[in-house]
């Protein structure tokens, strides 16, 4: 029998500690983020909730680095993403800045940047998904993981677009009555926007983060058996 190789087995670790930190930095930058934005009761601790969890993205990310550095398409994907995770973290203050002062379009707009930011990321995120899927021996996870992560960059791509949509709606100086009741609508159906172009695309690339991680794990344990 083959021994295993103690580098690769290193990588996958390391790509495991990786996957673990994203699985549970996404839903904790969007809780944060979101209760930096609105709450009061962060307003004591400042910025730095916001900031320790957009770092546990940039973490997992670095760990994820060592695997694989010879495949170019892996690395580029990676690479994008955790530029996107880097520009999120240092943005992430500037939530905390417009909540005590809305009044600064210069920190709205960052905060409007870092938006845009974290939709790019989690996009870039599912390529990064399926490249690593591509990488595995694992057919099942290889099939799941194309369509969720196609599924998923379909409706963050939708939701840039809407997006653009209502900011150009809400530019007319003068909207007729039918633009009118379109803003209205959105507005009224926004929690049911929210959560099937961001939570749905969030919820099923976690899932794919735990499954990949699980597969991984399996072949590291396989590998010591």
């Amino acid at each position: 029998m083959t021994p295993p190789n103690p580098q690769l087995l290193r990588s996958l670790g390391k790509l495991a500690r990786g996957l673990s930190a994203l699985f549970w930095g996404l839903p904790a930058t969007l809780l944060i983020g979101a209760e930096t934005a609105r709450a009061d009761w962060l307003k004591p601790l400042g910025f730095l909730p916001a900031l320790a969890v957009s770092a546990l993205l940039v973490y997992g990310l670095w760990q994820m680095a060592d695997f694989q550095r010879q495949e170019r398409p892996w690395r580029h994907a990676l690479d994008r993403t955790l530029l996107l995770a880097v520009v999120i973290l240092g943005l992430c203050p500037f939530i905390y800045w417009h909540n005590k002062l809305p009044e600064q379009a210069f920190f709205a707009d960052a905060v409007l940047v870092l938006e845009l930011a974290a939709v790019l990321f989690l996009f870039n995120l599912n390529l990064v998904l399926r490249r690593l899927a591509a990488m595995l021996p694992d057919e099942t996870l290889r099939s799941e993981t194309r369509q969720f992560t196609a599924f998923n960059r379909w409706l963050l791509v939708g939701l840039l677009f809407l997006a653009i949509v209502i900011a150009a709606l809400v530019q007319l100086p003068h909207p007729s009555p039918p633009i009118g009741k379109v803003l209205i609508w959105i507005n009224r159906a926004s929690n049911l926007l929210l959560i099937f172009f961001i939570l749905l695309p969030l919820a099923m690339t976690m899932a794919l983060i735990w499954k990949t991680k699980e597969v991984i794990l399996d072949a590291v344990f396989g590998a010591r058996n």
